[in-house]
């Protein structure tokens, strides 16, 4: 089967995708997969074919993270970003698609390349790093963390729907309308609907359900196998790292992988302080948005980047954003979390390691504070945050994983019943 795999966003966004293409692919399915052109080294080093789409999602996270927690200007910001490049993304996306049998998509492409494949009459799958498109009242929309469980959750994930249907698509029209050289799909269809005429598009859901078991009130289209990890057993740690790790005790990580803040450098500076007040040894992860002008020294270690599979491992505690690939790989480690959000979807995952009890509560980057941090960090130092984190990652490790050397059972089930279930 020739699988189209469509991802747009951070590398946070786009591994997992990358790892579902070096596990269809030895599966033996053709896959391409299509994501922002800076990634293209990346999917070489798995030689998984690469179509490079255009714009920089690094414009995405500086929006983004200007708009804090407002869900209202979030949405608003990805939509300005996404009509901006949406002529030159369909153009390269459609075409990428051509002669496939299945398509996979994620957030950004949700209704655009369903209704792709419904025109086209293909089968599709979403496939989504944090839950959306599934109303609950078992949890908020991750746009709503801080709503408890109930009506209004419930509530919450309509809402969004609405938000993503009518704000994310208003631009549509206008597009058709300036380049109808691009081979549009005649209308856009939301892929969740239960009308008579067409069965709902399966979501698959590439987080444990240890970490966030699933509700009963979904049905048999909502698929939740594990986590989706990269693998890469050749990586080589540089010299200087492998010095530090020797020389001392396991360090705290530090990273703020995508997200680029206006005020990093104010915001390095308190955990740097709180490092040295308690004489806590640590590495910083540069990221898209960490200042570079750090000094090594025996106690903290500047790197451009690791693979966190392999760093996170060799450390005591992580302090993050919460983005969904490195809160899963700091739960897979078994290390204690401290997660600082910014916005989206990393407060909802700060929140959930507070209830299962491997960090403490999560402290949102504009409030972050020397005495807060301080604070949180003699929490993570407590046995019982340990034991749980420790369990948890024996479960992450078992079956709740997918990884690029094997296709989990039930994605390869999800993927056969496609090609029957689906017939338009």
């Amino acid at each position: 089967m020739k699988i189209a795999i469509f991802s747009y966003g951070s590398r946070g966004d786009f591994e997992p995708f990358l790892a579902l293409a070096v596990g269809l692919q030895k599966a033996n399915h053709t896959v391409i997969l299509a994501a922002p052109y800076r990634f293209a080294d990346f999917a070489a080093r798995y030689q998984v074919p690469f179509a490079p789409l255009p714009g920089d999602p690094e414009e995405v996270s500086k929006m983004i993270n200007d708009a804090g927690g407002n869900v209202f200007q979030a949405v608003k910001s990805i939509r300005d970003f996404v009509f901006s490049v949406t002529a030159e993304v369909s153009r390269a996306s459609f075409a990428a698609a051509e002669g496939a049998d299945l398509l996979v998509h994620s957030f950004l492409f949700t209704t655009g390349m369903h209704s792709w494949a419904r025109e086209h009459a293909l089968p599709d799958i979403s496939v989504q790093i944090f839950p959306v498109f599934a109303p609950t009242s078992a949890f908020p929309n991750v746009a709503f963390a801080q709503v408890p469980p109930g009506p209004i959750s419930y509530l919450t994930h309509w809402l969004t729907d609405q938000i993503m249907w009518f704000g994310g698509n208003s631009g549509y029209k206008p597009a058709q309308a300036a380049h109808p050289e691009i081979s549009y799909p005649f209308k856009l269809y939301w892929p969740f609907s239960d009308s008579r005429e067409r069965l709902r598009t399966p979501l698959l859901f590439a987080y444990s359900p240890s970490v966030l078991p699933r509700p009963v009130e979904w049905g048999a289209d909502v698929h939740v196998p594990g986590y989706f990890f990269l693998d890469d057993d050749s990586f080589q740690p540089p010299e200087a790292l492998s010095h530090f790790l020797q020389a001392g005790p396991p360090p705290i990580c530090v990273t703020f992988g995508s997200m680029i803040n206006r005020q990093a450098k104010q915001i390095q500076e308190i955990i740097i302080e709180a490092l040295h007040i308690r004489n806590e040894r640590a590495v910083f992860l540069a990221g898209w948005g960490n200042p570079q002008d750090g000094i090594s020294s025996e106690q903290l270690l500047y790197l451009d980047d690791v693979p966190h599979g392999w760093l996170f491992p060799h450390c005591k505690a992580s302090i993050h954003h919460g983005g969904a690939g490195t809160t899963a790989a700091s739960l897979r480690a078994g290390i204690p979390t401290l997660i600082l959000p910014h916005a989206v979807d990393q407060p909802f995952w700060g929140r959930r390691i507070q209830i299962l009890g491997i960090g403490p509560a999560p402290i949102p980057v504009k409030s972050l504070t020397l005495s807060r941090l301080l604070a949180a960090m003699d929490e993570l130092e407590k046995p019982a945050i340990l034991l749980k984190a420790q369990a948890m990652s024996r479960k992450i490790s078992g079956s709740d994983v997918f990884c690029g050397h094997c296709l989990q059972p039930d994605m390869e089930v999800a993927t056969s019943k496609l090609c029957n279930q689906f017939e338009w």
